[in-house]
């Protein structure tokens, strides 16, 4: 089953410097028929405008992933971490007993991230904090593993659930395949051009919400550039 869920049907909110959409239940979209899809809880389109941002604020028993389409968000932590993760890159934090972090876009242009926040399989433990680049080069065609909760996926950013998140980008025309188990949750949204999934069309910023499906045919009808959350 896959349930098409449009850019333009999405909840959200505008704050001058930032424009948000929300895929599931967030802040002041509240949904109680909309509050994840398995362990993935949260997948926020965000614009955030220059020299603007997020300023300290708790989490805690999350996994936070942020997938940098366009600028660069700059990080800071009650740990200590610093980073800035530009376009091309993933940033992955583990909130665990609890932690404070603020996310700035220091940049002169709009910065535009994907934020996934994935139930952690336990609570507790030591928070952590990490970025890798995945250059759009190195996954051209295919799905690349960006980050994960299993040993197996030796080159992702780690996370503490029982998931993994992939990331690709593909010519009009090509085609990437993903063997999944049907009783797992996928969600995969294109963060540029538009994709066939399974016959279904999924346009730029669409949300697709798939479960029962044991493999997935995505083929771009333009050029994209997407990520899919494969969870519990």
């Amino acid at each position: 089953m896959i349930e098409l869920r449009p850019f333009d049907r999405l909840g959200g909110a505008d704050h001058g410097w930032l424009k948000a959409k929300h895929h599931f239940s967030f802040a002041s979209y509240y949904d109680p028929n909309n509050m994840g899809h398995g362990a993935l809880r949260v997948w926020n389109d965000d614009e955030i405008a220059p020299d603007t941002g997020f300023p300290p604020h708790p989490h805690r028993d999350m996994e936070i992933i942020t997938y940098v389409r366009d600028g660069a968000i700059t990080h800071q932590d009650s740990l200590g971490n610093k980073g800035r993760t530009q376009a091309g890159d993933v940033q992955v934090m583990s909130a665990g007993s609890g932690v404070r972090h603020s996310e700035y876009n220091l940049e002169p242009e709009t910065t535009r991230i994907f934020q996934i926040w994935i139930e952690p399989t336990q609570g507790g433990g030591q928070p952590t904090w990490g970025s890798k680049p995945f250059p759009k080069a190195d996954r051209s065609g295919k799905l690349v593993t960006i980050a994960s909760g299993f040993a197996t996926d030796t080159d992702a950013l780690p996370i503490r659930a029982d998931a993994r998140v992939l990331a690709t980008t593909l010519k009009a025309g090509e085609t990437a395949t993903y063997d999944a188990e049907k009783a797992r949750h996928l969600y995969l949204v294109p963060a540029v051009g538009s994709v066939e999934v399974n016959g279904v069309r999924v346009n730029a910023r669409d949300g697709a919400a798939i479960h029962g499906e044991a493999k997935l045919t995505i083929t771009a009808l333009a050029d994209a550039e997407l990520v899919l959350v494969d969870a519990a």
